[in-house]
């Protein structure tokens, strides 16, 4: 039986630990300066087949370690060594539902700034719904004053903390002007991604998405949903939007792990298409749940089995 929110169990450091007693020193690079690399993985339980799948779990654990490399964030953590102490959490839980888990890797002791090590590692899993579609569903987004950290700054390929501080500065401006979120541009005044997300519109029935050389996030999510896009014979495009596309076009959405595919109902007040959710991203939505929850046969080789048994998870 799943553990309740506050009553869940947490990895820490090589043990599974109540949440109460999941403590890091308030003095440690990461409290102090956010220095930690992180993924958030989704996870999707099937009903029929009696099982929790954990979607691109290696992919999310390459970009984990690649993030580490570019921080210079010592402590060699193998993949099995991440894939088990992932499982282990989890089945201390005992979920039986979708979840969202944040693997976070970090920077401890007493050091400052530009420390490296020593490094720990904790594993937090909550429940967390998938997307369910009513006829209001979307966001109204603005473009945000803020621009983009880019590559010559912070560089948006590294998936850690301090640089989150960027989309929050655009998504407090935006919910302080009465949106619901916020689109980046880049230092070229190019479309970059969302708050925590990546972006595609939708012209002419091709899907368009900018590069990863525009200040995005190498977005798992985004990549899956191209070669969906491509399964499903719709065109992708992969190049630089500028910002009046953002108000012609027919289609907009969003992408993550979290939003997992998330429709755009205006920007800047200027209505996208009809003010609904289209057709094309509907299409993206539905192939994408089917695919995470292994609904569909093809691309089950992104999803990996997090109980042996069910027995697991009794």
């Amino acid at each position: 039986m799943s553990t309740s929110q506050e009553n869940r169990y947490i990895w820490l450091n090589g043990a599974v630990l109540p949440l109460s007693d999941a403590k890091i020193n308030v003095l440690s690079p990461t409290a102090q300066y956010g220095l930690n690399v992180f993924e958030g993985i989704r996870c999707y339980w099937n009903e029929e087949h009696g099982q929790l799948y954990a979607f691109r779990l290696a992919d999310h654990h390459k970009r984990l370690r690649d993030s580490m490399k570019m921080l210079r964030i010592e402590g060699a953590y193998s993949e099995e060594a991440l894939r088990q102490s992932f499982f282990d959490v989890i089945s201390a839980n005992g979920y039986r539902e979708d979840i969202a888990v944040r693997q976070t890797v970090f920077v401890d002791g007493f050091g400052s700034w530009s420390a490296t090590a020593p490094t720990g590692m904790f594993i937090a899993p909550i429940p967390k719904g998938r997307t369910t579609v009513d006829g209001k569903w979307g966001v109204h987004c603005c473009v945000s004053s803020w621009e983009r950290i880019s590559d010559r700054s912070m560089s948006p390929r590294v998936k850690t903390g301090a640089n989150y501080i960027n989309s929050r500065m655009a998504q407090l401006e935006a919910a302080e002007n009465g949106y619901d979120s916020a689109i980046f541009l880049n230092s070229q005044g190019r479309v970059a991604e969302g708050v925590g997300s990546c972006l595609f519109i939708v012209r002419d029935g091709a899907l368009i998405t900018p590069p990863c050389t525009a200040s995005i996030l190498e977005s798992i999510t985004r990549l899956t949903l191209v070669k969906l896009a491509k399964h499903l014979g719709l065109a992708v495009i992969e190049r630089d939007i500028v910002r009046t596309e953002l108000y012609t076009c027919d289609e907009i959405f969003l992408c993550g792990s979290s939003v997992e595919v998330m429709p755009v109902l205006s920007v800047d007040r200027h209505m996208v298409g009809n003010g609904r959710m289209g057709e094309v991203t509907g299409r993206m939505l539905e192939t994408y749940l089917k695919t995470v929850t292994g609904e569909y046969d093809d691309h089950r080789h992104w999803l990996t089995r997090v109980y042996e048994t069910t027995d697991r998870v009794e």
